[in-house]
């Protein structure tokens, strides 16, 4: 993904079209998943609301998997 797809520019306003990372803060956004928010860099996951895109559930803190089950 682009840059230049995060940002939008209106009436000579930039705005976000992603949310921020909780835990990272100011430039690292989140990923939209049909179901959940994640970021990539520390593993944070937040849980969609069924039949809702815009707000999520509740927070959820998710182990990266690193090191897990491996074969």
């Amino acid at each position: 993904m682009m840059k230049r797809e995060l940002y939008s520019v209106e009436n000579d306003k930039i705005s976000r079209q992603r949310r921020f990372c909780p835990r990272c803060g100011p430039g690292v956004f989140l990923a939209e998943h049909p179901n959940r928010y994640s970021c990539g860099k520390c593993g944070y996951t937040e849980t969609k609301k069924e039949g809702s895109k815009a707000k999520p559930q509740a927070d959820t803190k998710k182990e990266s998997g690193k090191g897990k089950n491996k074969k």
